[in-house]
């Protein structure tokens, strides 16, 4: 497994409040995550990076390998970290409303991801020169679409595209979506925020992304393409490469 990723504040914004990482459990699993803060003033960043920071951490002290396991981890963590969001934009009223969009995946041993997400950051799987989306935005401009309100095309320049249905720092409980996918060698998985996907086309990201390159350097050029056509918002990409077969975990 190879990964590369990027975070960039883009060419319009004063502030980054993207938030990116990778984390490994004691039974050498990687976590990866990516996060979409908002908020004024500097909410959006601390929502995310606290995010990020906080479930990357507790990954890190997990033993976990078991699929079952993993799933319900992530739906309990990703609902702690709503709650602690959400109490610290109450007990501050510079960081009232703050909140963030997340995604994250695990790669078990036998190829099989598994992957959380809420709000508009999204994930695809890229496979045989082909892309396929793996998250449902939880957007108004979605939830339109769904309704037959709105054609896919009318979505993309909607005024509203970018209000959530869904995000970290609600209160009381928020919906999880956790999927387990089937990888296969060869496979690249994408995580990223809105940045990028706004900039890029479906097209444009699989030409990028089926190159010959390292990772890093596929992560590289999104960042660049994506600042070359306006780079209005902030952006994040995370490429995973599934190059050979994990290691099976220690017991």
């Amino acid at each position: 497994m190879k990964i590369g990723y990027q975070t960039d504040i883009g060419q319009r914004r004063k502030s980054n409040q993207d938030a990116v990482g990778i984390f490994e459990n004691l039974k050498e699993l990687k976590l990866a995550i990516v996060a979409d803060g908002m908020g004024g003033h500097q909410a959006g960043d601390i929502a995310s990076q606290q995010a990020v920071a906080d479930i990357g951490s507790l990954w890190e002290s997990t033993a976990l390998h078991d699929e079952e396991a993993i799933i319900q981890w992530l739906l309990q963590v990703i609902q702690k970290e709503n709650e602690v969001i959400y109490e610290r934009g109450q007990n501050d009223a510079s960081k009232m409303g703050m909140g963030t969009t997340i995604v994250a995946t695990v790669l078990l041993t036998n190829r099989k991801l598994v992957l959380a997400h809420v709000g508009d950051s999204r994930s695809y799987l890229i496979r045989q020169s082909g892309l396929r989306q793996l998250t449902e935005d939880h957007s108004l401009v979605n939830e339109l679409v769904k309704s037959g309100e709105l054609t896919p095309e009318m979505a993309k320049s909607h005024p509203r595209k970018n209000v959530l249905v869904r995000s970290l720092g609600i209160p009381g409980v928020v919906e999880v979506d956790v999927t387990t996918i089937e990888t296969e060698i060869g496979d690249k998985v994408l995580l990223c925020s809105d940045g990028l996907t706004n900039m890029l086309s479906d097209e444009e990201l699989l030409t990028v992304i089926t190159q010959p390159l390292l990772p890093e350097e596929i992560v590289q050029q999104l960042i660049e393409k994506a600042n070359e056509a306006g780079g209005t918002d902030n952006i994040t990409a995370l490429l995973i490469e599934i190059s050979e077969k994990e290691d099976e975990a220690r017991d």
